[in-house]
């Protein structure tokens, strides 16, 4: 099989596991849900103050405004340098 699909080919150990996996009644074969780092929730309000306060203030760091607004230095962060 490895020869006619090349790489694309499962191999011999993930499909035992997915033959276990359908015999114990699993009948998904994505991956669960794992638990992590939360999902970052930026509001449009968020941003809209995040804005303001540069606006008032161009030289204000994240973590003044992350103070400011009480909200952690990574949504702070995200909304500064990533929103767009």
């Amino acid at each position: 099989m490895k020869v006619q699909c090349g790489d694309a080919c499962l191999s011999l150990q993930q499909v035992y596991e997915w033959t276990r996996k359908f015999i114990n009644g699993i009948s998904s074969v994505t991956d669960s849900p794992r638990p992590g780092q939360a999902h970052r929730v930026v509001t449009i309000e968020a941003t809209a103050a995040v804005e303001a306060i540069v606006k008032e203030k161009r030289r204000v760091t994240v973590n003044e405004i992350a103070a400011y607004l009480d909200m952690n230095h990574g949504s702070a962060h995200h909304i500064v340098h990533d929103k767009r």
